[in-house]
C-alpha cells in the first residue's frame, strides 16, 4: 500500500511547486486520494493546518523517522478545489507531464490581481430614526444633510462618487453626518465584467419538434438521476444554440450551473449576445483577449455564486462551480479543444472526467461531429441526437465545385474563378454579402501539381510529404525523404509546387476586381486588439460591408442573414497536410464554411474552388452527406489503425544540441524496443524515431517517436513506464520530453 502523500499548503500559483511529504495513517489508507483536503502538523511548533493531496507515492522523499504523520480529513473543506486538483491529477495520469504543470492548468482561481474596490455610503441608523432626523433638517433649513437622508431612505447604500455628481453633497456633508453616528462609508469590492450590457431580453424562441425531443432525451436522463455524455448532430443552422439555452435554462432552475465552451473568441459576440439575453447578469465569458484582472474576477465571482453561466474556450473548463449540472461543448470538433501545452489534454476527455466527479451530463454539439465522437456514439459510449433539419426547414445551400485545373487551362491563374466572379459580382449588385473562406490551414507546403492535381505522398505511411528549404520532401510520422521533383511524376507538367496565398493578398485582388465593393478582412492580424473581433463581427452584421474574407475564423457558428454567397478557396490545403486527420478536417471547414450560406429568407450558395475535385472528402462535403463520409473515413482509419479505430502515443524529445536528442530517442526507442521483445507490450507498433514537422525551432532540435495500440489504457502504461524510465537516468537530464495522446496537429 502507498503510504505517503505529497501535499501543498496553498493553492496560490507561487506556491504550488513547493510540496510536504506525510506519511498516510493506515486508517486512513482507503480515505485518501488526490485532491483530498487533509489535516497536517506543520513546521516547528507542529501547528494545524489544511493542505491538499496532490501525490500518493509508495517512496519516501525524506528521512522516514523525521516524516510526519497526517492527523485526519479536513473538516469543513472547500469541495470545489479538492475536486479541481482531482481532475489535474486525473489530466496528468491521463496526458503526461508534472502533477505541477497539470494544477496550473486546472487551478486558474488564485491567480490574483489587482482588486477594484468601489466606496459606498450607507445609513448606519434605523429608516424610521432617520425619517425623524429628516423631518428637523428639513425645518431647520439643512438642506445639503436632508437632501443626502433623503437620497438614503430611497436607496442605500449609494456610491459615493455619486452623491458629489448627482446630488451636489461635498466630502464635509458625509464627514459630518458620519462624525454624528448617521452614515458609515463602506468599501465594496468590485468586479470587472467582460460582457457589455446588451439590450432588453430578447423574444423566447419556442422550440421545433427536432430541437424539443433533443432537449427532452436530456432532461428525462438528468432528472432521473441519470449522468450522461450525448452527441447532439445537428446539421448547419437547425438550431443547436437553443437546445443549449434550454437544457441550461432547466438545470439552472435546478440549482445548477453550467459552462459552454466554444472553440474561438470569433464566437464570443453572437453566442453571449443570446445567452446573456436569457440570463441577464448571471451570465459571464472567458477568452485570452481578457486581462488578468478580468479572469480573475471572473473566477471569484463563479466561485461566490454570483453567476450561473460560463462561457469560453476550454480554459472555462476550470471555472470553479461548486454545484456544475451541465457542460456544454459546441463545435465539439474543433482542433482548438486540444492543448498544445504539457498537459496536452483534451477538453472534450476531460469535461467528462469533471463531469463524472461533479454528477453533471455533457453535451457536445457538431454540424461536422469528430469520427473520434461519432465512433463512440456509434459504439454507444454517447447518447446520438439528431437535428436533421434547418430552422423553420430553410433549405440547405447549393454547392457546386469549381476545377481550379480547368481554371488553369482556360488561362486563369487569379485564386478566383470565373464563376465565384459572377456570382459575386451579381450578389453586390442585388445587395446580397458574401463571404470568402481561405483555408490555410496546414499550409506547411505540401507538393502538388496544378495541371493534374496529383499530391506527392509517403508510399509508408498515405501521409503527403512535407516540402522543406533544402529541396526535399520529407515525411514527418516516418522520416522518409525524396527529392523535390522538379515536373509533376504523374502528367509531366512544370506546374508543381507548394501553394502560397494570403488574405491579405486576396482582400488586395477583390479590392481591385470589385472597387464599389466594400471588404473587411479576419485573420490572426486584423484582431489582435481586445475588442477587434467583436467590431469587425458587429460591422459586418450591421451590413457596413459586403464582402468578409477570412480564415477559419469566420466559419464556425456566426449567422449573418443576409449571407447568400460562400467561396471556399484552395479547399485542398488542408487535403493533403501531412495528418491521419486532413481528410476529416478538411470535409468538416468546407460543410462549416458552406453553412454560412443562406441563414435568413434567402437561399445560399457556395462555391468550392479545388485541384482534387473527385475527393471523397470534397465530394461528400458539396453534398452535406456527413454519415457516408463518416463510413468511408472510418474505413480508412480502420486500416491503418489509426484513432478512434486504434490509440496513438507520440512521443517528443527537444534538446540545444541535436546529437543529444537523437542519442535520448534511440535510448527510448531501444526501450521501447526491448519492451516489445520480451512480450510486455503486444500489439505495440513502432514508428520512427524521426524528426518532428519542425525539425528544428528556436535552436532546439526535436525528434518524434508514434507508437499505436489498440486499447488507450495500454499506452498509458507505456508512457507511465518511460517516465519511470526518464526519471532514473541522468542521460535525459539535458532534454525535454513530452508525450501526447491521439495528436491533433502533432509536435
Amino acid at each position: 500500500m502507498a503510504g505517503y502523500a505529497n501535499i501543498i499548503i496553498d493553492i496560490s500559483h507561487e506556491k504550488l511547486d513547493k510540496t510536504f511529504q506525510y506519511r498516510i495513517p493506515e486508517a486512513l489508507q482507503k480515505e485518501i486520494t488526490i485532491g483530498t483536503q487533509v489535516e497536517i502538523p506543520f513546521g516547528n511548533g507542529n501547528r494545524k493546518m489544511a493542505g491538499y493531496v496532490v501525490g500518493i507515492t509508495d517512496t519516501p522523499e525524506y528521512d522516514v523517522a523525521k516524516t510526519k504523520e497526517i492527523l485526519g480529513i479536513w473538516e469543513g473543506g472547500v469541495p470545489i478545489e479538492s475536486q479541481l486538483i482531482a481532475l489535474a491529477g486525473w489530466m496528468r495520469e491521463h496526458y503526461g507531464g508534472t502533477m505541477i504543470q497539470a494544477l496550473k492548468t486546472a487551478l486558474p482561481i488564485k491567480q490574483r490581481a489587482n482588486e477594484k474596490k468601489q466606496r459606498f455610503v450607507e445609513l448606519s441608523i434605523s429608516p424610521e430614526e432617520a425619517c425623524v432626523l429628516l423631518e428637523l433638517w428639513e425645518k431647520k433649513h439643512y438642506t445639503a444633510r436632508a437632501r443626502l437622508l433623503e437620497a438614503l431612505l430611497e436607496e442605500s447604500p449609494i456610491p459615493y462618487e455619486e452623491i458629489a455628481v448627482k446630488l451636489n453633497g461635498s466630502v464635509a456633508v458625509i464627514r459630518a453626518l458620519k462624525k454624528m453616528g448617521v452614515v458609515r462609508v463602506v468599501e465594496k469590492r468590485l468586479y470587472r465584467s467582460p460582457v457589455h450590457e446588451y439590450a432588453q431580453e430578447g423574444r423566447r424562441i419556442s422550440l421545433n419538434e427536432g430541437q424539443q425531443a433533443a432537449v427532452d432525451a436530456v432532461w428525462k436522463d438528468w432528472r432521473q438521476g441519470v449522468r450522461r455524455t450525448y452527441l447532439l448532430h445537428g446539421v448547419t443552422g437547425s438550431g443547436k444554440t437553443a437546445v443549449y439555452i434550454d437544457l441550461i435554462e432547466h438545470v439552472v432552475k435546478a440549482g445548477k450551473q453550467a459552462i459552454v465552451l466554444i472553440p474561438e473568441i470569433a464566437l464570443t459576440y453572437q453566442t453571449v449576445e443570446r445567452f446573456y439575453q436569457r440570463f441577464g447578469g448571471k451570465v459571464s465569458i472567458l477568452n485570452s483577449k481578457m486581462s488578468a484582472g478580468e479572469r480573475f474576477d471572473q473566477f471569484e465571482r463563479a466561485s461566490q455564486g454570483d453567476l450561473d453561466v460560463m462561457i469560453g474556450p476550454r480554459s472555462a473548463l476550470f471555472t470553479p462551480f461548486s454545484n456544475l449540472g451541465i457542460i456544454i461543448i459546441d463545435e465539439e470538433h474543433e482542433n482548438s479543444y486540444k492543448s498544445e501545452t504539457q498537459p496536452r489534454y483534451h477538453a472534450r476527455e476531460t469535461a467528462i472526467a469533471r463531469a463524472n466527479m461533479a454528477g453533471a451530463s455533457v453535451v457536445l454539439g457538431s454540424a461536422t461531429p469528430s469520427i473520434d465522437s461519432y465512433y463512440k456514439a456509434e459504439q454507444g459510449e454517447y447518447v446520438l441526437l439528431k437535428l436533421e433539419k434547418r430552422i423553420e426547414e430553410k433549405p440547405l445551400p447549393k454547392c457546386e465545385i469549381v476545377d481550379l485545373r480547368e481554371e488553369l487551362k482556360q488561362g486563369n491563374r487569379s485564386i478566383l474563378s470565373v464563376r465565384l466572379q459572377e456570382m459575386m459580382e451579381q450578389r453586390f449588385r442585388d445587395g446580397q454579402q458574401v463571404m470568402l473562406f481561405l483555408n490555410r490551414r496546414g499550409v506547411a507546403g505540401f507538393i502538388s501539381c496544378r495541371s493534374c492535381g496529383h499530391v506527392m505522398k509517403c508510399p509508408h505511411c498515405d501521409i503527403s510529404l512535407s516540402q522543406h528549404n533544402n529541396g526535399k520532401a520529407i515525411c514527418h510520422y516516418c522520416g522518409y525523404e525524396e527529392p523535390v521533383p522538379q515536373v509533376c511524376p504523374e502528367c509531366g507538367s512544370g506546374y508543381i509546387c507548394g501553394f502560397k496565398a494570403g488574405t491579405q493578398k486576396i482582400e488586395e485582388m477583390v479590392k481591385k476586381r470589385f472597387p464599389e465593393a466594400r471588404a473587411l478582412r479576419m485573420d490572426f492580424d486584423t484582431t489582435r486588439r481586445k475588442d477587434a473581433y467583436e467590431k469587425i463581427l458587429s460591422a459586418f452584421s450591421n451590413r457596413e460591408a459586403d464582402v468578409l474574407i477570412g480564415t477559419q475564423m469566420i466559419v464556425k457558428g456566426h449567422d449573418f442573414p443576409y449571407v447568400t454567397l460562400v467561396g471556399v478557396l484552395a479547399a485542398d490545403m488542408s487535403l493533403h497536410v501531412g495528418d491521419y486527420r486532413a481528410t476529416e478536417r478538411t470535409f468538416q471547414l468546407i460543410t462549416q464554411a458552406a453553412g454560412r450560406a443562406g441563414r435568413g429568407k434567402l437561399p445560399g450558395e457556395v462555391v468550392i474552388q479545388t485541384y482534387s475535385p473527385d475527393h471523397y472528402g470534397i465530394q461528400l462535403a458539396k453534398s452535406q452527406e456527413y454519415e457516408a463520409f463518416y463510413q468511408t473515413e472510418v474505413a480508412y482509419r480502420a486500416l491503418m489503425g489509426y484513432p478512434p479505430c486504434g490509440q496513438m502515443l507520440v512521443m517528443l524529445v527537444a534538446s540545444e544540441d541535436e546529437m543529444t536528442a537523437a542519442l535520448s530517442i534511440e535510448l527510448l526507442a531501444g526501450k521501447i524496443r526491448q519492451a516489445k521483445e520480451h512480450g510486455k507490450v503486444a500489439g505495440l507498433s513502432v514508428i520512427g524515431p524521426a524528426n518532428a514537422s519542425v525539425a528544428k525551432a528556436k535552436d532546439v532540435y526535436r525528434k518524434v517517436i508514434y507508437l499505436k495500440h489498440k486499447d488507450y489504457k495500454e499506452l498509458i502504461k507505456v508512457k507511465d513506464a518511460l517516465e519511470q524510465f526518464i526519471a532514473l537516468h541522468r542521460e535525459f537530464a539535458k532534454v525535454t520530453v513530452q508525450f501526447d495522446f491521439n495528436p491533433m496537429n502533432g509536435f
